[in-house]
């Protein structure tokens, strides 16, 4: 009875072990300056734009995004530029989703297709060239998807 009960025991200390909080939160491979700092380096190109449902990549297709100092993000494709903010912090306050992630915040006041990617992005995944960004929207419960890779 001694062994069954010592087994048990050792048991349930591996399984607690081998639980964490961690598991269900996203690999975002680093925290918010390491994002921000592979967002600065270099130009990069939005390669999926979901928004409630619909595929929203053609309004973006032939523009460059860079993520420059002071905040200002920049999009152009030789002909027309606009301009806007951006942002990265940990767990950010407004989030819709307070879960000790790393958003993405990005504002444009126009055109209206670059109004549409306003939010503040949870990083879904991340690479030194890529980064998926998710938001769950709180008014209506849908999920807008967003890609950036480096050119």
């Amino acid at each position: 009875m001694k062994k069954l009960t010592r087994l048990v025991l050792i048991l349930s200390v591996l399984v607690m072990a081998g639980c964490s909080d961690d598991d269900s939160k996203p690999n975002v491979n680093g925290n918010a300056t390491a994002v921000a700092n592979n967002l600065k380096s270099g130009t990069w190109r939005i390669t999926n734009f979901v928004e409630d449902g619909n595929d929203e990549l053609v309004h973006f297709q032939g523009y460059n995004f860079t993520f420059g100092t002071n905040n200002v993000l920049t999009a152009t494709n030789g002909t027309n530029t606009y301009t806007g903010t951006w942002s990265v912090v940990d767990d950010h306050s407004n989030d819709d989703n307070n879960s000790g992630d790393i958003d993405v915040n990005i504002a444009f006041t126009s055109p209206a297709e670059f109004v549409d990617l306003t939010d503040d992005w949870d990083v879904a995944d991340r690479t030194g060239i890529k980064l998926n960004l998710v938001d769950v929207s709180g008014g209506n419960g849908g999920t807008d998807y967003l890609t950036f890779e480096k050119d």
